[in-house]
């Protein structure tokens, strides 16, 4: 699965310092601008529990855990739209990732300096929506050029539909809302906007890099940021990207769990921001699990069972028969997949099965 999700903010927010937390990459993070000049890519581990609970139950030779791609990209300036700064590069880069985690500094530090000469989260928002917004009504504005002689005077009625799902993308820009907020009736347009590939279209999870006093109620910057986003469709976390840094240092689990304790977190800033992320992509996990190997593959939401086992391999798939399928409750309750079965609790499912999230899958095919 090579859906990546893309980190971006304005110069010294954090990005960089979260996206070395996030990865063993290390992206260097320096108090100046650009400091991030290619774009760094962590494949980073998924944290399940359920995985956990399998291995223990199991104690297999191998265990492999889901995981997403997280990709560190240059810091955007006003402008960008235009080639300002490193502009091109920045939409470039954020036009080929499926997913946006926009990192917004709700911190005050005299010692980290600020672009704009100040802290306004709300602000550094609208800088770079204002940026993507603008190259997606160009996108719009040559696309409906294109379309609009067809849809009015050659009788085409794909054109007509195309036409007049360009006009929704069109007025909702102009509006300076992300083309996400504009909400889509038919498959048919559902699919043509994907083909657009509007900055604005793609999910956003916005990351509140917090100071570590607001880790865990946020302050007046992330209360802003809520009230900003509130009609946006988008997704919100409130992380401590310093401090977050400090709990990678430690060396043990248990070193982790106290300190986290001490501020008031039940778990790392870190393992809800990928887990968020892995669900920003509409990813969802299902797992093979015996005493050779318990693993997580990851599949997107709404996958049917032979494309499921297409994740295992593309063999699986062309020669699918059915798939063996056990609930992860049934599983960990009963103990056992021979338990599992003797209950009458393994289901045999054929091709419209749609996978759940946690399903243990065993598939029968034949090439």
């Amino acid at each position: 699965m090579s859906l990546q999700c893309g980190i971006v903010g304005l110069p010294n927010v954090g990005k960089s310092t979260l996206f070395n937390c996030l990865s063993n990459a290390k992206a260097q993070s320096a108090n100046f601008p650009f400091c991030t000049i290619e774009p760094n890519v962590g494949v980073i581990t998924v944290p399940d529990e359920r995985l956990n609970r399998l291995v223990e139950m199991c104690n297999p030779r191998s265990v492999v855990p889901a995981t997403v791609e997280i990709v560190d990209i240059a810091g955007l300036v006003k402008g960008a739209s235009k080639g300002e700064g490193l502009g091109n590069k920045f939409l470039a880069n954020i036009r080929e990732t499926d997913a946006i985690i926009h990192v917004l500094r709700c911190f005050d530090d005299d010692n980290i300096t600020h672009v704009d000469g100040s802290v306004d989260p709300v602000r550094d928002k609208e800088i770079i929506d204002y940026e993507l917004q603008i190259k997606d009504l160009e996108t719009v504005e040559a696309r409906i050029a294109k379309t609009q002689k067809q849809a009015q005077t050659g009788g085409d009625k794909v054109a007509k539909q195309q036409y007049e799902v360009l006009k929704k993308f069109h007025e909702a820009l102009l509006q300076g809302k992300p083309a996400r907020t504009v909400e889509l009736e038919t498959a048919d347009d559902i699919k043509f906007a994907r083909e657009l590939f509007l900055l604005t279209s793609k999910p956003v999870l916005y990351v509140c890099n917090v100071d570590d006093a607001s880790a865990v109620d946020g302050n007046k910057y992330v209360e802003a940021v809520r009230e900003a986003i509130k009609d946006e469709n988008a997704q919100m976390l409130i992380v401590a990207a310093k401090t977050e840094s400090e709990i990678a240092e430690l060396d043990t689990w248990e070193e982790r769990k106290e300190f986290l304790n001490e501020i008031g977190l039940d778990e790392s800033g870190v393992s809800r921001l990928i887990r968020a992320a892995y669900a920003l992509l509409n990813l969802r996990t299902f797992f093979t699990a015996g005493s050779d190997e318990v693993r997580a593959w990851t599949f997107v939401e709404g996958s049917k069972a032979p494309q499921c086992a297409g994740v295992i391999h593309t063999d699986f798939e062309k020669g699918f028969i059915r798939a063996e399928v056990i609930k992860y409750d049934d599983f960990v309750t009963l103990g056992s997949e021979a338990a599992v079965k003797e209950a009458g609790k393994m289901a045999i499912e054929g091709k419209n099965y749609v996978a759940q999230d946690g399903d243990i899958m065993h598939f029968l095919f034949n090439v």
